[in-house]
């Protein structure tokens, strides 16, 4: 019998905190699926990163299965070097802030010929999901990256209509829309830039927006055919609220396609494996690699399928790929 592979899964304090039944996030359903497949999975956070000299640690739980569920082993902290783990999959929230990049520093001293990291921190620390979307320029919204209050004012007076964004935050947070009748936007302006110290993203308002957004998900240079529209929540112009009734389900048309293939290969070339690129008429708002979310129980509600399956499948050919177990990837 082959030995276990074992897999630490590095993920937000609050996902720790409501680690059993919360099906709503993309790590819950991971690790599921990791351990009913026999492997051993431990979780952290990354407070609980470290390192002494040139060797990196983590302070660490293990998780099992009861009931179909999963649990971890709240009194029973381990500590292990990173590099005992076949697997890290580093999936802390933003905000991506001092401490994050941090937790990516650590990373700095893992091997990952030895551990495969998902996605790896180094990459991370060198690809900002707002910013670089720019690597894309035929894809992406007009846009400009600034300090300056003028050049915002000014671009929002040729575009109409605009979103103002922060570039190390999530779910939404900070983004505000801009138009020419804003009474507030010297307020709004002044306040994201930390009145003018710190840098904030200003894209054009894409109208099919207020339809929703699709999220595309990609997993090493696959793109996936599955994937949901999140739609703008009561009384904002965004999605804000995770419940059924602000999801539907989608189809990618050929050109999204053909995008986000575009997309993918790039990210896979930079170890940057997981990523969910946030679409709007044929554009992509974002490109999600921190701790990308998959909405698998969203997928499964409207699809009636069990989308963890196809979503492993590409998961575990991506890793015995790294592993050098097969020689061929399992691409489309």
């Amino acid at each position: 019998m082959p030995l276990k592979q074992s897999i630490l899964f590095i993920i937000d304090d609050l996902e720790l905190k409501y680690f059993e039944f919360n099906d709503l996030v993309t790590n819950f359903w991971l690790i599921k699926e990791f351990l009913q497949r026999d492997y051993e999975v431990y979780t952290a956070v990354k407070g609980g990163l470290y390192t002494e000299g040139k060797t990196a640690f983590a302070v660490c739980y293990e998780t099992c299965l009861k009931d179909n569920n999963i649990f971890y082993k709240k009194e029973e902290p381990q500590r292990y070097i990173i590099e005992h783990f076949d697997i890290v999959f580093f999936r802390p929230d933003p905000p991506v802030d001092i401490d994050y990049i941090n937790a990516c520093n650590v990373f700095d001293f893992v091997d990952s010929e030895r551990t495969i990291v998902i996605n790896n921190p180094v990459a991370i620390k060198n690809f900002n999901e707002k910013f670089h979307l720019n690597y894309f320029e035929e894809y992406a919204p007009k846009n400009i990256v600034t300090t300056n209050s003028d050049d915002i004012k000014a671009f929002v007076r040729e575009h109409k209509k605009a979103i103002i964004k922060p570039l190390n935050q999530c779910f939404g947070g900070g983004v505000y829309y801009l138009d020419t009748e804003e009474k507030n936007i010297n307020a709004i302006i002044k306040n994201l830039t930390n009145n003018g110290k710190t840098m904030v993203m200003v894209q054009e308002y894409l109208e099919g927006a207020k339809y929703g957004d699709k999220r595309i998900l990609i997993v090493g240079e696959h793109v996936f055919d599955e994937c949901i529209i999140k739609l703008p929540g009561k009384d904002d112009f965004k999605f804000s609220m995770h419940s059924d009734k602000y999801f539907e389900t989608a189809k990618l048309t050929k050109e999204e396609k053909e995008m986000a293939l575009h997309v993918a290969k790039h990210l896979n070339a930079v170890e940057l494996y997981m990523a969910g690129l946030d679409v709007a008429d044929g554009k992509i708002m974002e490109i999600n690699v921190t701790s990308p979310c998959y909405f698998i129980r969203e997928i499964n509600a409207h699809n009636n399928e069990r989308f963890q399956d196809i979503l492993m499948e590409k998961l575990i050919n991506l890793i015995e790929l790294k592993q050098g177990k097969i020689d061929i990837p399992q691409l489309c």
